[in-house]
């Protein structure tokens, strides 16, 4: 097992590019991270990695040798997943990605629940706005709302999200209620952006009387954390389109109350992305399986909450 642990590091090091990174990975320390990646180098006779005191960076042999590494692991992975059906008993590791306000909402919540079921199983998760790449960064599936650009992988639907364009009854009362997508671009309204890498413009799709249609809207504020736009909402700073299920609370409460209720926004989806090998691992399956079931839940019951208010 030594040597399989020294190349499961191998492989993380290189993946996250940092010993240090790739120790939290593997819950050891980076000490211990560097030494495998030495016994690893001595084993082979050549060097992996070039290191300098502020940057590591794969060797030709290091570049060489990651490709059949991760065929090694994917092998082990596939011979334990074998296992796993036989035995009923799934065990390994689930790297999992989300959007913030989706991870703290609905997937975090449920993951304790999961590996209490599985106590064999570890789950690793990682919250970002960003778009993650799951090859590059060793991610088995990712969580997302909307339309993914990946196109060679696989797509789970989970549910259908409503959202809304909210305000606080403080925005409200000083610049008026919008009516619809044309008081947006009237240049009377502020909204709150989400930024996304590489997004050159900001769109809501709105639903019109003649359809949908794409306004250009504009503010003061953008940021790439969505809940860091609903607190701006909250503080009157402007009009949030928001997923119901992130807002259902302060609907309820009414600290945010909905704008633009003639041309609401388009509901979007939920979805995760996985490769379609993962599918064949039974710990795979039983955990995408577990998530839709609550997270569709866990929307239904957010709207309904909203849509009693």
């Amino acid at each position: 097992m030594a040597y399989l642990d020294n190349i499961r590091t191998f492989v993380r090091v290189y993946e996250l590019g940092s010993m240090s990174a790739a120790g939290r990975d593997l819950r050891v320390s980076a000490a211990v991270a560097s030494a495998r990646i030495g016994q690893l180098e001595t084993h082979l006779g050549v060097r992996l990695f070039q290191r300098t005191t502020r940057s590591l960076a794969p060797t030709e042999q290091g570049r060489s040798f990651y490709e059949g590494a991760r065929a090694v692991l994917e092998k082990v992975e596939e011979a334990e997943a074998l296992v796993s059906r036989i035995t009923e008993n799934p065990r390994g590791t689930i790297h999992v990605a989300a959007p913030l306000g989706v991870g703290r909402r609905l997937i975090a919540p449920e993951l304790p629940g999961f590996a209490a079921t599985y106590p064999q199983v570890d789950l690793r998760l990682r919250l970002s706005d960003r778009m993650i790449d799951l090859a590059a960064e060793a991610i088995d599936l990712r969580f997302f709302l909307g339309r993914p650009a990946d196109s060679d992988l696989t797509i789970r639907q989970i549910a259908s999200c409503a959202r809304l364009l909210c305000a606080a009854p403080d925005y409200i009362a000083r610049r008026g209620s919008p009516r619809d997508g044309a008081a947006l671009v009237s240049g009377a309204h502020d909204c709150l952006n989400l930024r996304f890498p590489g997004a050159t413009e900001f769109r809501w799709t709105l639903m019109t009387p003649e359809g949908p249609r794409a306004y250009p809207v504009s503010g003061r504020l953008e940021c790439d954390d969505g809940d860091v736009l609903t607190d701006w909402a909250l503080a009157g700073a402007g009009i949030a389109l928001k997923p119901v299920f992130e807002i259902a609370d302060h609907l309820a409460a009414g600290r945010l109350v909905p704008v633009c209720i003639e041309t609401p926004p388009l509901p979007v989806q939920m979805a995760c992305l996985f490769t379609h090998r993962r599918l064949q691992d039974p710990k795979m399956r039983l955990f995408m399986d577990h998530m839709a079931e609550r997270i569709g839940g866990a929307v239904a019951a957010a709207e309904a909450v909203a849509g009693a208010c």
